[in-house]
């Protein structure tokens, strides 16, 4: 399809979701609505992408470098306009697809339909259809024995044409050079004041020129978001669809209507999921895992066989086998190899924790390096930040860590170390020794009655 480019009109204001942040920007299952957009489009093959943008462009420019063409409609004049500033930029030899940046819902299969049937009618113009259980607001398409025959809009319509369930997504293909003809002649005599991209029909059909329909098997598909609660519906119908996918690729989930998977989560067979879990970001999970319930996991890659209860991790990476929660919260850098158990009320920051080793539960690991099989007793500490800097703290190979255990970094202890409980731990401990740092305890008899006296 070297010869079809992509057209995505993102200049709209969408003033009805009463937001600072450009409708595109909103997100559903963790992407924002142009992603899904353009996602779409890469699936398809399209490299010539060009989207138009207006309202709070510097945002959506941000976010689209390098991603493709940007044209920039200074005043929001209607699709029709919208379609001019693009023009420019194209050959009348090619063809195009337009694409709302509000729709996120379009199936690959759907819209690799719409192209099929551009191409094999030869057509000047092919439109997208749904036909919908309450058509209520959207211009219905008009047929006369069975082709296209023209849309006339919710407010224009008659009782009979209003009868009609197929109308218009909004989504087309067109050949450049009779699009190009067409614009030419509309002119913006509406209440709106606008150019519409949909009187081209009108002239095309004057001209004896072939336009097409193509209908989607889903209704849904061509939900467009105009504010939060269609943003709302649409998320939900995506995640949905997120959902059933993985079902069908080989992951059980309990209670499915409590989880939710964002779009770029990727998750292997035979994956238990329970309820009250959401998946976010680019996380990925390996076969046999155990997930929730109660447990958020965002970004995080996670091995084979792990079993997550209750818990909450970010930006970590998790080995096989591993045991976590209930409660544990695992932070941005966080590496934990094979076999390794981090117990209730345990925070990890910015740690590596080598194969076996358990940090059972009431403890707070950052900035620190932990070897293999090394046991860290509960409430134990690394003062990791002096109100200047950060310090690592090093423990080696099977070190036991007593209950109670600060370690004031930046510090090193051996391997096979033994700290006692209660110790404070400033300097370095060599391997296989023991460390004790305790005051003397005093005891005072009767220093009840004393007192009372």
């Amino acid at each position: 399809m070297s010869d079809f480019a992509a057209v995505i009109l993102a200049a709209g204001k969408g003033t009805r979701m009463k937001s600072d942040l450009p409708k595109v920007m909103h997100q559903i299952a963790g992407k924002t609505l142009i992603d899904h957009v353009l996602g779409r489009v890469g699936e398809l093959g399209l490299v010539d992408v060009i989207t138009v943008v207006g309202h709070g462009r510097e945002i959506v420019e941000e976010h689209l470098k390098d991603r493709g063409r940007l044209v920039v409609q200074d005043k929001q004049l209607g699709t029709g306009h919208a379609i001019m500033q693009v023009l420019p930029l194209l050959s009348d030899q090619q063809e195009i697809i337009v694409l709302s940046g509000d729709q996120p819902l379009f199936k690959l299969e759907t819209l690799q339909a719409l192209l099929r049937t551009h191409i094999t009618g030869n057509a000047a113009a092919t439109v997208l259809s749904a036909v919908m259980d309450n058509p209520y607001g959207y211009g219905r398409i008009l047929k006369k024995d069975g082709q296209f025959n023209g849309i006339v809009e919710e407010k224009d319509a008659s009782e009979e044409q209003r009868a009609l369930h197929e109308v218009n997504t909004g989504t087309y293909c067109f050949q450049v050079e009779a699009l190009r003809e067409a614009l030419q002649t509309i002119t913006p005599k509406n209440i709106q004041g606008e150019y519409y991209l949909t009187d081209v029909f009108a002239i095309m059909q004057q001209k004896g020129q072939v336009i097409e329909t193509c209908c989607t098997v889903d209704q849904t598909e061509s939900l467009g978001i105009n504010n939060r609660i269609q943003l709302a519906q649409a998320e939900e119908i995506y995640y949905q669809r997120i959902k059933e996918y993985w079902m069908n690729e080989g992951v059980t989930m309990v209670n499915p209507a409590s989880i939710f998977i964002d779009a770029e989560v990727e998750l292997s067979q035979d994956i238990l999921i329970h309820p009250f879990t959401i998946l976010k970001g680019k996380t990925k999970i390996r076969k046999g895992s155990v997930i929730g319930p109660y447990t958020t996991i965002d970004s995080c890659v996670c091995g084979s066989e792990c079993r997550i209860e209750s818990s909450t991790a970010k930006g970590a990476v998790i080995g096989d086998k591993c045991v976590i929660g209930p409660y544990a919260y695992l932070r941005p850098g966080t590496v934990l190899d094979d076999m390794v158990k981090i117990g209730d009320f345990v925070e990890i920051k910015n740690s590596t924790i080598a194969n076996g080793s358990k940090i059972p539960h009431l403890s707070y690991i950052g900035d620190s390096d932990i070897g293999e099989n090394v046991n860290i007793g509960a409430g134990t500490i690394t003062c990791n930040y002096d109100g200047f800097v950060k310090s690592r703290t090093e423990i080696g190979d099977g070190a036991f860590i007593g209950s109670n255990t600060n370690f004031v970094a930046p510090v090193k202890v051996g391997k096979e170390t033994v700290i006692g409980a209660g110790s404070t731990i400033t300097k370095d401990v060599p391997d296989k020794a023991l460390a004790l740092e305790r005051s003397t305890q005093n005891i005072i008899i009767n220093w009840r009655s004393a007192k009372d006296k």
